[in-house]
């Protein structure tokens, strides 16, 4: 027997404080770091973005975006049979217990599902949404809990602005069930781990102590140039794959991470800026829970419609990067 795998409910979650730009820069600017709503704008179309509260963690945020999945979806928490969880920001120091399995038992979820996190930074939300298609295909799961979910402002240095303006809070998620026609009609996955070193936090626990830098660091000229380059390979090899051309696609959601690296991708694929679904203006880069909170924001305004063609793409630190073409 064939089985397919489609999306059948998302849902999404930012937490309440939001900080726009001129908020952002009047506290930096008592730091003594200056910059301006003019600056963030320009360089990466960031108008605000939305932080955490001290006592608020990856899983809490997950979880309201998984209550909004499942519901979309008409399911109970019970109905779901595997939760795969990406995230760079996991709620305890190492990665265990997973993040995966504290929203498990957050959501009341008792019946023994599968719960596991992905590290891909930026592009895990993707890099799940292949596990999980692979996984429903094969006939072992049949309905897959999909979340992005980070509180990235946790691991900024807002003495350095060319990053601590970036980057947000908040989670995305989606489930994907065994279907009778093809819902993900492909999937492709890359990393380069010689680029680890452009976008990493660079420190390590040895002792109970941090050795090294906790903080995100970011060479921002070479992510953008491996960025612009990668996002467009993946896509059309993801169109190769499902037999489809680039004016076949009704949407490109890429990873929220930067205005100037959407419109790159977007004209290298002959794409015009009004089929991107573009949302990075008001969360920032929030990264694994950026593809989905802006998936989750297009259908529930009405511009992604079932039936569509939808190519979602993320890259990050690793260097991963991927695409998912799917047919809503």
């Amino acid at each position: 027997m064939t089985f397919f795998s489609k999306i059948i409910g998302t849902g999404s979650y930012l937490p309440p404080k939001r900080v726009s730009n001129q908020e952002l820069a009047d506290q930096l600017a008592a730091r003594g770091i200056e910059t301006s709503d003019e600056w963030i704008v320009s360089r990466s179309g960031i108008s605000a973005r939305h932080y955490a509260e001290a006592n608020v963690n990856s899983s809490d945020l997950g979880v309201e975006a998984a209550k909004r999945a499942l519901e979309a979806a008409g399911l109970q928490a019970n109905d779901i049979d595997l939760i795969i969880l990406a995230t760079s920001t996991p709620d305890f120091l190492g990665g265990f217990p997973s993040t995966a399995c504290i929203v498990q038992n957050k959501l009341g979820i008792t019946n023994g599902a599968a719960a596991v996190d992905v590290q891909a930074v930026c592009s895990g939300f993707i890099y799940a949404m292949a596990m999980a298609d692979s996984m429903i295909k094969s006939g072992t799961h049949q309905k897959v809990l999909i979340i992005g979910a980070e509180v990235f402002s946790r691991i900024l240095n807002f003495e350095d602005r060319t990053t601590c303006v970036l980057f947000g809070d908040g989670a995305g998620a989606i489930v994907m069930a065994r279907s009778e026609e093809p819902g993900v009609l492909a999937t492709k996955l890359h990393a380069d781990g010689s680029q680890s070193h452009v976008l990493c936090v660079p420190g390590h626990v040895n002792g109970g102590v941090v050795a090294g830098s906790a903080f995100l660091y970011m060479d921002g000229q070479a992510v953008f140039k491996l960025a612009v380059t990668v996002l467009e390979k993946v896509a059309n090899e993801a169109l190769e794959i499902a037999g489809l051309t680039a004016d076949q696609v009704d949407w490109l959601i890429p990873h929220q991470a930067n205005i100037r690296i959407m419109q790159s991708t977007a004209k290298k694929l002959q794409l015009p800026m009004d089929k991107v679904v573009v949302t990075v203006d008001q969360h920032g880069n929030t990264s694994a829970a950026s593809i989905p909170l802006a998936l989750d924001a297009a259908i529930r305004d009405g511009r992604v419609k079932a039936g569509q063609i939808v190519m979602l793409e993320g890259v990050g630190g690793g260097f991963t990067w991927g695409a998912a073409l799917v047919k809503m």
